[in-house]
This record gives C-alpha cells, sequence and structure tokens, in this order.
C-alpha cells in the first residue's frame, strides 16, 4: 500500500487573511533594519527617512490585521504568536537600531537600547499570557497594561525629526556625557522612559 502523500505547505494554508498583514508589519521592520544599515554604510540621510517610513508602514500594517481579524472573526494562537514577533521586530529592534544608526552608540546607549528591547519583548510576552485574564471572558481585552509596544512609532518620528535638521552623529540632540571613559548621549534616555512605561502596571484602556 502506497504512503500517503506528504502534506506540502500545510503551514502556508493554516494563515488566514490577517495574518498575511502581520507578516507585512514583519517585512517593513526588516526592511528598516537594512535602510539604516544602508545609511551606516554610505552616510546618505535619506536612508534614516526610509527606515522611519517602513516602521510607519509596519504600524499601517498592524492596525490592519486586528481589524481584519475581527471583520473576519478569525483569529488563532499562532496569529497572536506571530503578530508579536513581528512587532518585537518593527517597533522594538528597528527604532533601537535607528537610534544607534543615528549617533547613539556609546557603551551606556547600547545597554539603555538593549533595555528598550528586552522590555518591548516582556511587555509582549505578558500580554500573550495574560490576554485571556484580562479579557474577563468576553473574548476582547479591554486595557493594556503598560503603553504598547507600537508606542515607539513616536521615538522613530523623534529621531526622524533629529535626521531632517541635521541632529544626528556629533550633532545629536543634547550632546554627549563621558561616564568612567564611556560614552553616553541623554537623548537615549527616551527609551529608556518608553522601555519602563512598557513593563509598568499603567492600564490604558483598548480603542
Amino acid at each position: 500500500m502506497n504512503a500517503p502523500a506528504p502534506k506540502r505547505f500545510s503551514m502556508i494554508r493554516e494563515f488566514h487573511l490577517a495574518d498575511w498583514f502581520t507578516l507585512g508589519n514583519a517585512v517593513c521592520g526588516v526592511g528598516a533594519l537594512f535602510s539604516c544599515m544602508t545609511y551606516l554604510a554610505a552616510g546618505d540621510v535619506r536612508h534614516i527617512y526610509f527606515a522611519a517610513a517602513l516602521v510607519l508602514a509596519a504600524l499601517i500594517f498592524d492596525v490592519l490585521d486586528g481589524r481584519i481579524a475581527r471583520w473576519r472573526q478569525k483569529s488563532s494562537a499562532m496569529g497572536r504568536e506571530l503578530d508579536s514577533l513581528a512587532d518585537v521586530i518593527s517597533f522594538g529592534v528597528a527604532p533601537a537600531i535607528i537610534a544607534y544608526a543615528c549617533g547613539m552608540q556609546g557603551l551606556y546607549d547600547r545597554i539603555v537600547l538593549a533595555y528598550f528591547v528586552a522590555c518591548g519583548v516582556s511587555r509582549l510576552a505578558r500580554y500573550n499570557v495574560t490576554a485571556e485574564t484580562l479579557s474577563e471572558g468576553s473574548g476582547k481585552v479591554k486595557y493594556f497594561e503598560g503603553t504598547p509596544i507600537p508606542t515607539s512609532i513616536l521615538l522613530v518620528g523623534l529621531l526622524a525629526l533629529a535626521a531632517s535638521v541635521g541632529a544626528v552623529g556629533d550633532a545629536l540632540w543634547f550632546g554627549e556625557v563621558r561616564i568612567a571613559g564611556f560614552l553616553l548621549h541623554p537623548l537615549v534616555l527616551v527609551f529608556a522612559i518608553s522601555g519602563s512605561l512598557m513593563i509598568s502596571r499603567i492600564r490604558i484602556p483598548k480603542l
């Protein structure tokens, strides 16, 4: 007796329409990383704008995937995990790398940016494991604990503004501070604040 033919592309068949938009989010985030690397290699500030625009596009995809999932009333655990992974790239790693490309490259800057990403990852993990509790049996989460990771779009907008007026590299706003022989750019502290707010217990109603 012949063995049954293997199922090909079974994972792809399990994707819902919203999941494709989630992948669009992730692709935009990766594109932002590539733009940052091109900026560091070529020095053309347009690539900072491209990176910021791609993070904005990722946010649009992130909003649309949720709306489409609710419209079609189709969601899954895989979709939720996929959304979190995409958000880590687009709203955690990408903003941190944009900041690095803009000049926050000191040792303390790197520590703060790594802290920011770690907070984003922790925020998403906490949301995933508490979503059912927060929905109170209604199937819909009524509020967030801590600021959502896509709020990092505000930091990206700030960096795009800085780039537009030439405030990158050695001209970064607020200059630099040397502590124990290592550099800290005070502007990086906005990432420390953002990360801390993400892991806080502040309740924010979900619209």
